[in-house]
Parts: structure tokens; C-alpha cells; sequence
């Protein structure tokens, strides 16, 4: 933009103020076209309406005087935020916008994803208070200028106005269990497309509401692989809180399915061998078990395995399951009845729990340090899942490239992968090794706090399964029950 040719005003305080009609009759407004020149605007690029106001023509415009003019001159194929909703829908996944008339040709690709993916929900469950969540608002970046620098929410003038929608967001809701315990339920980042946990406000005043003698048990989605990695070093990096124990939940069926047992269908009744007791089937699952125990406890933290036990688990299976867990280096494993007997059948849980607790002997250790690249940062996480190398598509290289150039080299990972698999195949059961963890994108959730990589054919938009829960759901028109 060109510099200005013409003299500024010279402007007096006095006192009092003036009403705001007389400010504006104290001066004659500049002829419009000096104020265009300035903007390297000619008369052919505005319709004059009287001396002091005109009406630009964009259309005539080049694209370098569109550059000078724009304040951010965002790069429309650079955009990458998406919007969101909270309804599967495979065909939101890709579509173009900008399409209409009045849009001047300002189409593009983009989609919509899962609101739980949202980068505002992240932000939520990671702020630690009202001022960071403005600032992490205010930071998340939703594309790059023509020049290649990120543009962000503050940048667009909205993370005042985000934090005014949120700011009774960041208060936890109190719930309570069936038995009447006090439960803070915040923020909901799924595991497998976000970070997965729950919220750093929820944890820290459960913490102050029990105690120093107290226990706060919080959740991290899913398994090892992406719920426990994301919690450690995502969570505990944001929060400064360090976990005192682990409980790994493993249920019989779920092993027998590690183990090789018949693929299971959402809508389609069990296969007997999920029902009837299968010892070998057992065991040869809990080599799965044994990997979420030992990359658990790599972080430092003592592992409990809870076994919760169904109708249909035999005994043996059972003992078969607590055996594998000490032998793979549980600090216990309790077999626990609490689907059967509420609270009671979880009291020697707790016990354990506890026990574990006391006996914390080594500090947290994150699975890789921040002053590392983008890259091996996700390879170090790859190698925890059992990958021998990681594949990167073309578009990921990219994306690697311009984070690292735009200064975000220093965040951590939080991979959007599978929860069926350590691998990135749902279908690989079990404990895979020595695959190729393959990349298919990486975007960036700044004001979150992280760097998140796509690996294979995860999507942040679900699709509906196959046999979808609306076919189970009717109401009756005579009662008005559902």
C-alpha cells in the first residue's frame, strides 16, 4: 500500500469533551479521491458519490491491487478450518462453497467435521483458565496469507467474541452416578480424531475439592496407543499434573477378538466363541493387554489392570487374564464385578488403586521432548505403536514443511488414528510390529496447543454403521414413551 502524500491534521484536546457531531463538524472531510490515492485506488477503480464518499469496484481490480488492498489477503486454498456438527455424515466430508452468484468466483473445497474435532473443543479441555482459553482462542490459525504467514482467529477480529460464547463453557457441569458420586463432566475431544480427554479446569478443582488426602480419577479415551500418549504428553505437558496410576480396563470378549476370535458386527447377535468359555482364545488376546501395560508404564506411572467381569466369563478366562497382566509388569489386576454389583464390586479395585498410588517410585516421562522436529516427534510415536517406519504423502510433506517454517515446530503430536488397532488397520489385531505407519495429512490446531497428523483412512467425519441405532428407536404413540 502506498504511502500517504498529504498532510495530517494537527488535532487539539480540549476539555470538555465535545459531543461527537460537533468532532465531526470541526473538520471538512479530504476530497474521497485523495483518501484513494493513498490506496493506490485510480478513478477507475471507484463510482463517486459527492466529494467525500466512494464505492470501489473489486471486479476491476488486478490481483497485485487486491494484494495491496486487503488487510490479511488470505490465501483461499490455504484455508483450513472446517466446520462442524454433531451428526455422522459421510457426504459432509468434501464439499465446495462460494458457488453462488453473489460470490464472485470465490469457490473452494472443504468439509465439515465431527464437532468433537473441533479445534474450540480442544481449546476447552486444555485451557487452564478464562484467560488462557481467550488466548488460545484468539491464537487457533485458519489459514495462511498470499505470503505464506498464518492468519489467526484475532487476526479476523472474532477471539473476543469466542471467548463471549464460551465463557460459560468453561465451567464444568456436576453430575453424579447411579450410587450418588459427585462426577465433573467437561469438554469431549474423542480419542482417535482429538486428544481425547477430559478437561484441565474439571481435573484441578476436583483436586481441590477432595483434598490432599483425596483420589480424582479422570479419563483418557480408548487404549495405550492414543488416549494414554495423548493424556501424557498433551495433557500433563498443558496441566503440570502428573497421574499416580493407570488403570487399564480389558474385558474377555475383547480379547478373545485380539486374539483371533470371529469379527464382530455392530447389530449382529455374538459368536458363541465370545459366549462359551475359550481359555487358548484368551490368552492368545492378552499379548494386545500386555502392550497397552508396558508402553503405560514406560511413562512412569504404575499400571492396574481392571478385569470387568460379564455373565458369560468363566473363571478360568478370568485368572488367565490376571496372570498375563502381572506377568507383563501390572502393579495388580483386579477382577471386578461393578456391571453386576454397582460400587461394591469395585471396592478391591479401589484397594488396589491406592496400594499403587503409595508406592510411586519414578517421575512422568514424556515419549519424546518438544525441541525435536515435527517428524520425528511422530516417528517416536509410531515406534510406540510397533510401526518400523512412517510413509508420508505428498500433501503431509507439505504441511510438515510450512509448520516447520511457521515457527510450530515446538508442539506436540496428537495423532487422529484407529482405536481398534495399534496400527493405523483396524483389522490388525492383536500386537502388529514392523508395518509402515502411513500419513496422509497433518494440520495444525495452534491455539490448542498441537500438531495433528491423519494417519491412513481416519476420518473426522464418521459415516453411519452399517446397521444404524435409529432402526431400534420408535415411540409410542399411546403412552408418549420412547
Amino acid at each position: 500500500m502506498g504511502s500517504s502524500s498529504k498532510t495530517l491534521r494537527k488535532l487539539q484536546v480540549v476539555s470538555p469533551v465535545p459531543a461527537d457531531i460537533d468532532i465531526a463538524n470541526s473538520v471538512e472531510p479530504f476530497h474521497i479521491s485523495e483518501i484513494a490515492q493513498d490506496l493506490n485506488l485510480t478513478p477507475n477503480h471507484y463510482d463517486l458519490y459527492g466529494k467525500y464518499k466512494a464505492k470501489t469496484k473489486p471486479e476491476d481490480l488486478t490481483p497485485e491491487e487486491v494484494r495491496q488492498f486487503a488487510r490479511l489477503d488470505i490465501d483461499p486454498n490455504s484455508i483450513t478450518w472446517r466446520r462442524v456438527m454433531d451428526v455422522n455424515d459421510r457426504f459432509l466430508r468434501k464439499i465446495t462453497v462460494g458457488q453462488g452468484p453473489e460470490e464472485k468466483g470465490m469457490f473452494r473445497e472443504t468439509g465439515f467435521d465431527i464437532s468433537v474435532a473441533s479445534e474450540i473443543m480442544a481449546v476447552l479441555a486444555l485451557t487452564t483458565s478464562l484467560a488462557d482459553m481467550r488466548e488460545r482462542l484468539g491464537k487457533m490459525v485458519i489459514g495462511n496469507s498470499k505470503a505464506g504467514d498464518p492468519v489467526t482467529a484475532d487476526d479476523l477480529g472474532v477471539g473476543g467474541a469466542l471467548t463471549v460464547l464460551m465463557k460459560d463453557a468453561i465451567n464444568p457441569t456436576l453430575m453424579q452416578t447411579l450410587e450418588g458420586t459427585p462426577v465433573l463432566v467437561h469438554a469431549g475431544p474423542f480419542a482417535n480424531i482429538a486428544h481425547g480427554n477430559s478437561s484441565i479446569v474439571a481435573d484441578k478443582i476436583a483436586l481441590k475439592l477432595v483434598g490432599p488426602g483425596g483420589f480424582v480419577v479422570t479419563e483418557a479415551g480408548f487404549g495405550a496407543d492414543i488416549g494414554t500418549e495423548k493424556f501424557m504428553n498433551i495433557k500433563c505437558r498443558f496441566s503440570g499434573l502428573t497421574p499416580q496410576c493407570a488403570v487399564i480396563v480389558a474385558t474377555i470378549r475383547a480379547l478373545k477378538m485380539h486374539g483371533g476370535g470371529p469379527e464382530v458386527v455392530a447389530g449382529k447377535p455374538l459368536d458363541r466363541a465370545y459366549v462359551n468359555e475359550n481359555v487358548a482364545l484368551v490368552e492368545a488376546g492378552c499379548v494386545n493387554l500386555a502392550r497397552h501395560i508396558s508402553k503405560t508404564k514406560a511413562y512412569g506411572v504404575n499400571v492396574v489392570v481392571a478385569i470387568n467381569k460379564f455373565a458369560t466369563d468363566s473363571e478360568a478366562e478370568m485368572n488367565a487374564v490376571k496372570s498375563a497382566a502381572l506377568a507383563a509388569g501390572a502393579f495388580d489386576a483386579i477382577i471386578c464385578t461393578h456391571h453386576a454389583h454397582g460400587g461394591k464390586g469395585a471396592v478391591d479395585l479401589g484397594i488396589a488403586v491406592q496400594r499403587a498410588c503409595e508406592n510411586v517410585t519414578r517421575p512422568l516421562k514424556f515419549l519424546y521432548p518438544l525441541d525435536i522436529s515435527i517428524k520425528d516427534k511422530i516417528e517416536a510415536i509410531a515406534k510406540s505403536y510397533g510401526a518400523s517406519g512412517v510413509e508420508y504423502s505428498e500433501q503431509a510433506e507439505k504441511q510438515v514443511e510450512m509448520y516447520g517454517k511457521q515457527g510450530f515446530s515446538n508442539l506436540p503430536i496428537c495423532m487422529a488414528k484407529t482405536q481398534y488397532s495399534f496400527s493405523h488397520n483396524a483389522a490388525e489385531k492383536g500386537a502388529p510390529s514392523g508395518f509402515i505407519l502411513p500419513i496422509r495429512d497433518v494440520r495444525a490446531s495452534i491455539g490448542a496447543g498441537f500438531i495433528y497428523p491423519l494417519v491412513g483412512t481416519m476420518s473426522t467425519m464418521p459415516g453411519l454403521p452399517t446397521r444404524p441405532c435409529f432402526f431400534d428407536i420408535d415411540l409410542d404413540t399411546t403412552t408418549g414413551r420412547y
